[in-house]
């Protein structure tokens, strides 16, 4: 009875200054991680997060619903492929092809109608809206200076807050749709003080965003850090004079008709959206995303993004991969990029492949050169990479090539 008595009074000890530690450092957003984490029995966010924070709408305009293949979900893909479909939790499998779809199929008490988080996919979102925005001339173009619509990253601004080196004035949106700003945000999942878990569950994202600098020149290397696309909102913001999310509805959400109404994650009560992550919607609407840039902008013969913004939106950026230590051939302006793709034991001409992805195994897909979309979400994917692509990305294509690509 002693030693429970005394393990009670250290554990008590240590609960207490734990929170008092929390409250000195001003890192209250731990609380509700821990809370909507480990004392829900997970690890990391979830798909549904969105019921947790707050949302701004996305308003739907008129729908269009997709139309449905002659052969709609008469090819079966592997049960191998299915087999690993439902081990990492896939919640959704979606393939569409010269603009019907040919295969869905839904797991868990999902359908058409879910909106889960599309997570990092929101950043390709963010960059289309860059396209708009350019093409409306609110943004003069993507070699324009941060500076000009964020005083913090201009050379006044980064004097006043003890800058040295001018780096922050050299950074361009160019720099933040390629991801290679040179500021040093972290980008540690597992880290409960990182970037990510503080955006994520915090209550201030301008405030968490400006305490960060550039260490590095701009442009040299490809990092992926997702509060570069934090800015690149704060950005948009200045520019249209409209929330992200109202920009969004009125830009893109109802001109490709969407069937539903999508929900952006805020920081707190009418506060910023979370640009980088935290786009609800269903997998039907993501994939409209795929249909928009397979049709170089264009949706229903009206050009909704510049068609020399798409184009160049999925071609390399001139950097380096910091990661692979390589010439950088896999990131554009916040699409990844897989060039000449051939499946195993597959003869002839490679695929092209462009898409958007989230950390939980959130995916729109696009093979240019077979009109094809596939969709893909679900609660994990695997963690294991193939030259910078997570290896079940392969999953996806081969059964979908399999099932549709002769």
């Amino acid at each position: 009875m002693k030693i429970l008595k005394s393990i009670g009074k250290w554990f008590l000890i240590l609960f207490v200054l734990l929170n008092i530690v929390i409250l000195v450092s001003g890192r209250t957003y731990l609380y509700k991680g821990v809370w909507n984490t480990y004392l829900k029995g997970r690890t990391t966010a979830s798909i549904d997060d969105y019921t947790i924070f707050e949302n701004r709408a996305i308003k739907a305009g008129e729908k269009k619903e997709w139309p449905l293949g002659k052969d709609y979900n008469t090819s079966k893909p592997s049960s191998k492929f299915v087999s690993h479909l439902e081990k990492i939790e896939t919640i959704a499998f979606l393939v569409i092809q010269n603009d019907s779809i040919r295969h869905e199929q839904y797991w868990g008490g999902y359908s058409d109608t879910s909106h889960t988080g599309s997570f990092s996919m929101a950043k390709t979102f963010v960059s289309i809206l860059v396209g708009i925005a350019i093409g409306e001339g609110k943004i003069k173009s993507i070699d324009q200076p941060v500076g000009d619509f964020i005083p913090e990253y201009s050379a006044e601004g980064e004097f006043a807050s003890g800058g040295k080196e001018g780096k922050k004035a050299n950074i361009t949106i160019r720099h933040l749709l390629t991801m290679s700003s040179g500021i040093n945000f972290d980008e540690s999942y597992k880290s409960p003080i990182g970037f990510p878990a503080e955006a994520y569950y915090g209550t201030n994202l301008p405030e968490l965003i400006f305490k960060y600098d550039a260490v590095e020149e701009p442009g040299k290397y490809f990092e992926y850090l997702s509060g570069n696309t934090q800015l690149l909102a704060f950005v948009l913001n200045k520019a249209t004079g409209m929330s992200l999310s109202d920009y969004t509805s009125e830009k893109l959400w109802k001109p490709i008709e969407a069937e539903y109404d999508a929900y952006w994650s805020l920081d707190k009560k009418g506060g910023d959206e979370k640009a980088y992550c935290c786009f609800n919607s269903n997998a039907r609407d993501f994939a409209r995303i795929g249909k928009l840039f397979l049709d170089s902008g264009k949706w229903n013969g009206k050009q909704v993004v510049p068609a020399n913004y798409v184009m160049e939106s999925i071609k390399p950026a001139d950097n380096i991969d910091k990661d692979l230590n390589s010439k950088n051939e896999r990131y554009g302006y916040s699409w990844w990029l897989l060039p000449n793709y051939r499946p195993a034991g597959q003869e002839g001409k490679g695929h092209n492949i462009f898409y958007a992805r989230g950390v939980l195994g959130q995916y729109i897909i696009m093979i240019p050169e077979l009109d094809m979309i596939i969709v893909r979400l679900g609660k994990r994917r695997e963690l294991t990479a193939v030259k910078g692509h997570p290896t079940d990305f392969y999953w996806y294509i081969d059964a979908a090539l399999e099932m549709y690509g002769k």
